[in-house]
């Protein structure tokens, strides 16, 4: 059975989970909260469904803890988490000075820790599935003893006990089409219940998956038109009057609004690049 570690960013709770499966750790979060994650576990291995710093910038600060530590990660982020100077460089330009304040050290994984992941991999109990369209090189598990699926980004984010659900969207890589894709063969999976980074277990799986896929034609439609001043007012609009202020509040931190019209925004320029190719 997996455990949800609440790993308290920034002081908040229900904004960033890690899971504990028997030492295997599902997206340990950043190096800002690893003491918490630490105070609860000690991992064996890490299985990273992105390498996004909310979800992954703690793993070179917990190799360097645990020299034999596995870190599971798709073959696109295994490069970034060996030399993260790129990620780095295309984080700082969303963060800028909050940098250190949000995510902390990100340090460099030695190539020896890192497992290399395609797709259609059975580790560690969890089958792994290729899940692009949130980022090009994100994975999703599915753990088969329990039927719980380790979704990463995208099945979504929600702050418990509201069902409200956004699909987060920050550059460079979003994709409409591909993200719809991964949405359909995570509902194929059939899981008992769909893990969250952001933020828990839902039950509801299909509803959930339904939600996200409502959200991506509604708001991807919306960032063709809004200007990003607007498109961010009424997303963040929409996230106070979907729960309160409260849990608005750690939807804001775990999805900056005007983050989700950059990736949005980005994705149509491309694909108009291409179609006009």
């Amino acid at each position: 059975m997996s455990r949800l570690i609440d790993t308290m960013h920034l002081g908040r709770d229900r904004v960033i989970g890690a899971y504990d499966i028997d030492g295997v750790v599902v997206d340990p979060g950043p190096a800002t909260t690893v003491e918490t994650l630490l105070s609860q576990v000690e991992p064996r291995a890490l299985a990273l469904t992105h390498i996004h710093l909310d979800h992954a910038g703690a793993t070179g600060v917990l190799v360097r803890r645990f020299p034999q530590l596995k870190v599971y990660v798709h073959e696109r982020g295994a490069p970034h988490l060996i030399d993260p100077s790129k990620l780095l460089q295309s984080a700082s330009q969303l963060y800028g000075d909050d940098m250190e304040r949000l995510w902390g050290e990100v340090a460099p994984v030695p190539e020896e820790n890192i497992v290399v992941l395609h797709g259609g991999e059975t580790v560690e109990g969890l089958r792994v599935e290729y899940a692009p369209g949130h980022a090009s090189h994100h994975v999703v598990y599915l753990h088969e003893d329990s039927g719980d699926a380790y979704v990463g980004d995208v099945g979504g984010v929600r702050v418990p006990p509201f069902d409200f659900t956004l699909a987060p969207t920050p550059p460079p890589d979003i994709d409409l089409e591909k993200w719809q894709a991964s949405l359909d063969l995570v509902d194929g999976w059939n899981a008992s219940r769909l893990a969250l980074t952001h933020f828990g277990y839902v039950d509801d799986v299909s509803e959930q998956l339904d939600r996200v896929r409502a959200w991506l034609d509604e708001m991807g439609q919306l960032a063709r038109d809004a200007a990003p001043d607007d498109f961010a007012r009424m997303v963040e609009e929409r996230m106070r009057s979907g729960t309160d202020d409260t849990a608005g509040d750690r939807l804001v931190q775990a999805a900056p609004p005007e983050q989700m019209h950059l990736g949005l925004s980005r994705y149509w320029r491309k694909r108009a690049e291409r179609e006009a190719a």
